[in-house]
């Protein structure tokens, strides 16, 4: 997801808590800023990213580009532009796929408006906890989902990454229940899974972007959000949302895109280097989701906003009356449930 930057000031994590955490890893080696070359880079490529500059995405992002940059000699020379600073998520999916950007990070709920089938791994309460996750992304169902994407004519440039469970707050009232949902102003991506999913729930979903959703909270436009822990921190969502229910209600993936055209451009010893770098910052990010989780957790609850556990159970229960896994089998076919499935076990 992406994140608005138009609060400058107060940050939720410091890169010192950051650091402490576990959740960044060591300072980028001196040697990759020292050794740049002089001449002109033979390729030079846009890295595009939604996320806070402090988000973990951003960190091993350009810890990568710079592993790139040292590995091909500068050959290749990739700038990174956080923040949404190219444009918001629906612009950005059209310039990866027109070449306006060479690279993109994207979460799976956004990306199922391109690719209708990235949407599987966002079904509701199907992950468990994250050794189901990376069964699952990391094997068939992992595999279906890239060649799905792959079919629209973009690249998947490594395993993908982890934006995390989702979690929801308000500034109203605290989530408990399914049957506190009811009726609730709650912002969603532009995503149909999530629309979906809080529709069945019986919430009423409001599709923002995310750049713009401190100041929907803001001035009450919607009441609530929902969002990984790690999004709602370095966002700063504590200063306008008062509750916070830990749901786990949808994991969802980052998929690191490229454009095809401008990747193939590339001769086959730099795309290599792209593909290995990129897959181990994959590795290096989904350790920090994990150890960030729970820092930011403690983050949240230390600037006052109040924790509650959902009961998982009225989810479950809401979505099965309202037939939710029976029509997600039905969006997304038999074959493709099965893979869910048999990383999951059995939904609906």
């Amino acid at each position: 997801m992406t994140q608005d930057n138009s609060k400058p000031g107060k940050t939720a994590l410091s890169r010192r808590q950051l650091l402490k955490a576990g959740a960044v890893g060591a300072a980028l080696p001196l040697f990759s800023i020292m050794s740049r070359p002089a001449h002109a880079a033979e390729f030079n490529y846009k890295f595009a990213t939604g996320q806070d500059p402090s988000h973990p995405v951003n960190k091993r992002a350009q810890q990568a580009i710079d592993r790139i940059r040292e590995a091909t000699g500068g050959r290749l020379d990739i700038k990174l532009f956080p923040a949404n600073q190219l444009g918001s998520d629906t612009d950005l999916m059209s310039q990866i796929r027109n070449g306006g950007v060479e690279f993109f990070n994207q979460a799976s709920v956004v990306l199922s408006t391109l690719v209708p089938a990235a949407g599987i791994v966002n079904t509701g309460f199907a992950f468990h906890d994250y050794k189901e996750v990376w069964q699952a992304m990391d094997g068939p169902l992992g595999a279906y989902v890239r060649a799905q994407i792959e079919k629209v004519g973009l690249l998947t440039m490594s395993k993908p990454w982890d934006n995390g469970f989702r979690q929801i707050t308000t500034s109203t009232k605290p989530i408990k229940t399914a049957g506190d949902l009811k009726g609730l102003k709650l912002r969603v991506p532009a995503a149909p899974m999530l629309t979906s999913l809080f529709t069945a729930l019986g919430a009423s979903p409001t599709p923002i972007n995310f750049n713009e959703v401190y100041s929907s909270l803001q001035t009450k436009l919607v009441e609530g959000q929902e969002n990984p822990l790690a999004i709602i921190s370095t966002a700063r969502l504590y200063e306008v949302q008062k509750f916070c229910t830990i749901s786990n209600h949808v994991w969802d993936a980052y998929w690191i895109l490229g454009n095809r055209r401008a990747f193939e451009k590339l001769p086959k010893d730099i795309q290599e280097i792209v593909r290995r770098e990129l897959d181990k910052a994959a590795t290096d990010e989904r350790a920090d989701i994990a150890s960030l989780a729970g820092f930011a957790r403690n983050d949240l609850q230390g600037k006052g906003v109040q924790i509650i556990e959902a009961d998982k159970d009225s989810f479950k229960a809401a979505l099965a009356q309202a037939n939710f896994y029976k029509d997600m089998r039905a969006k997304f076919g038999d074959d493709a449930w099965k893979l869910l499935q048999n990383a999951v076990g059995s939904l609906g």
